[in-house]
């Protein structure tokens, strides 16, 4: 599961993805996305030592996406940031052949290991660039003038 953490970098990230010629400070990136300025800038300093921002000094500094969009998995940034949390198993104990029930928590557990395996492939597999094209489709949705005439 994403944790704070996880869905704030997500967030200023796509941010930066939205501008990706343009250095946005971190206190414009929290005011853009209304996300915490003391957090934000913790987590970019995590994101920048991890490769995935720049970061500038000075009146025009400010951060910038160091890997391109489409290249950049959601993995690479939860685990930048500790922003993704597994989700606790199910704990049974040893299998007992003669108990119908032990099969059955054998079952639930395998199921829950598959599911995680697949969130995590999915982490692995989605971009940055996905996120914004889904945050555009979104917007576009919601903006009356811009949005879908449905009718």
């Amino acid at each position: 599961m994403l944790t704070r953490a996880g869905t704030i970098a997500l967030r200023a990230l796509v941010e930066l993805a939205r501008h990706p010629n343009s250095s946005i400070s971190g206190p414009e990136l929290a005011n853009r996305q209304n996300l915490p300025a003391p957090m934000l800038e913790k987590l970019l300093l995590q994101l920048r030592r991890a490769g995935l921002v720049e970061a500038t000094r000075g009146r025009n500094g400010g951060y910038l996406l160091k890997v391109p969009p489409h290249e950049l998995a959601l993995q690479a940034v939860l685990n930048a940031v500790g922003g993704w949390r597994q989700p606790r198993l199910a704990q049974f104990a040893p299998v007992d052949a003669k108990a119908a029930a032990s099969a059955g928590e054998q079952l639930e557990m395998q199921l829950q290991q598959r599911l995680l395996r697949a969130m995590e492939r999915e982490m692995a597999g989605l971009s940055l660039a996905e996120l914004l094209y889904d945050q555009r489709s979104w917007e576009a949705t919601l903006d009356p003038d811009r949005g879908l005439m449905l009718g």
